[in-house]
């Protein structure tokens, strides 16, 4: 119960606090000894959380920093403040877009890039120090740094915590972060299960944005992306807890209203014409949700998308997911030779990629090597369980191509 209401209220007691006392350390440490509070409290001895545990957190985290803040006696101006707060002068509940401004604040230009998303994930996420560093593919100690050195620069930089009059200044950082917010949820590493706190919030965060800047394509085509993608959530994982590719999926269990709502996004975003990567994503996935079947999918339509994509925004990753498209268009011999050159060895979809390619030109003793790989490196359940599924079929396999070879 407790680690619940921690992923639902964790990013909202941070978001308000900052906003209040102008102070991330202060938010953070604040936040942190209410929820220690709150184990003490309800964590044992039959004792139920309050009917509003997120009243709660917040009251008792707004005391914490009050009481922090008198305690800094070196801080007179804070002091001051403390004593305003404390006579009431704002509410318990954060406003509604206190995440969206906490983000902007960690988006500052002030900052060093590879610090925005590390400092961001922290605070507005709610994210460990390892979770950053999985989806950030680096070290928790270089993380770490990255967040105390942030920190610091706004504290000395005096940066507001407010939402900027001119958004589109620090757009791409507020959509890179919200994406990877979702991603995180949609698919967490260190064998964690999906966490619709982390997908939900990034769709709302989404929304907001959208509702502020209606006439940026790019935030239209995030929140059809997360949309298009939460809509097969229902389908994506199977009775045993393992993960349904999307040839596998069932269909009929999509959400259809998501689909609608993505869909009609893509299509206003075809009228800026000024694509960019989240909305071209978002096209690709508009055409996997318009087939009604997979052996519907206009294979040739998304080829040209993703070479759409890879022009704007280049990755190894964007080349992998184009190779495995091209599979289906050129066969799996050219696709494989294009995944053979990437440089991402540490990366389980590019094993788990080779894999599924082998398997159907029949060389499967390369196939489990390539499975074996690819769950190893996996970090998500889900994964593991499917890869190991998928090698353990190989045999199977193997036997009915050979079957099918004899004259």
């Amino acid at each position: 119960m407790i680690a619940a209401v921690f992923r639902d209220e964790w990013p909202r007691v941070v978001a308000a606090l900052a906003r209040r006392f102008g102070d991330l350390d202060v938010a953070e440490e604040a936040a942190s000894e209410a929820f220690v509070a709150a184990m003490a409290a309800w964590g044992g001895n039959g004792a139920q959380p309050p009917p509003n545990p997120g009243g709660w957190l917040m009251t008792t985290a707004t005391r914490k920093a009050i009481d922090r803040l008198r305690r800094e006696h070196r801080r007179e101006a804070k002091h001051a403040e403390a004593e305003r707060l404390a006579a009431g002068a704002a509410p318990v509940h954060a406003i509604e877009d206190d995440q969206l401004r906490l983000i902007f604040t960690c988006t500052h230009p002030a900052l060093a890039p590879e610090a925005r998303l590390a400092l961001t994930l922290r605070l507005v996420a709610g994210l460990s120090v390892d979770e950053i560093a999985r989806a950030l593919l680096s070290s928790p100690a270089a993380i770490a740094r990255r967040i105390t050195r942030a920190k610091t620069k706004v504290r000395a930089a005096h940066i507001p915590f407010v939402v900027p009059e001119r958004l589109s200044e620090r757009l791409d950082g507020v959509l890179s972060v919200i994406y990877l917010i979702f991603n995180e949820g949609y698919l967490p590493g260190g064998g964690r299960e999906l966490r619709v706190d982390l997908t939900d919030e990034a769709i709302r965060l989404a929304r907001l944005l959208h509702d502020l800047l209606p006439d940026a394509p790019e935030a239209s085509g995030l929140l059809a992306l997360l949309l298009l993608v939460d809509a097969r959530r229902p389908a994506r994982v199977d009775a045993s807890g393992a993960l349904v590719t999307l040839d596998q999926q069932d269909r009929s269990k999509w959400n259809p209203a998501f689909i609608a709502e993505g869909q009609a996004l893509v299509r206003a975003c075809v009228e800026y014409n000024r694509p960019g990567p989240y909305q071209i994503q978002a096209a690709i996935n508009a055409v996997h949700s318009a087939a009604c079947r997979f052996g519907d999918t206009d294979w040739s339509v998304l080829a040209t998308l993703y070479d759409q994509l890879y022009e704007v925004h280049p990755t190894p990753v964007v080349a992998l997911n184009r190779a495995v498209v091209s599979a289906e268009v050129d066969g799996p011999d050219a696709a494989l030779a294009t995944i053979d050159q990437l440089a991402l060895d540490d990366y389980h979809a590019l094993h788990a990629a080779r894999a599924e390619l082998l398997r159907r030109i029949g060389r499967i003793d390369a196939a489990e090597r390539a499975y074996t790989r690819a769950i190893e490196l996996a970090g998500n359940p889900a994964e593991i369980r499917h890869l190991t599924r998928r090698r353990g079929e190989l045999a199977t396999h193997a036997a009915a191509r050979l079957a099918t070879e004899r004259p």
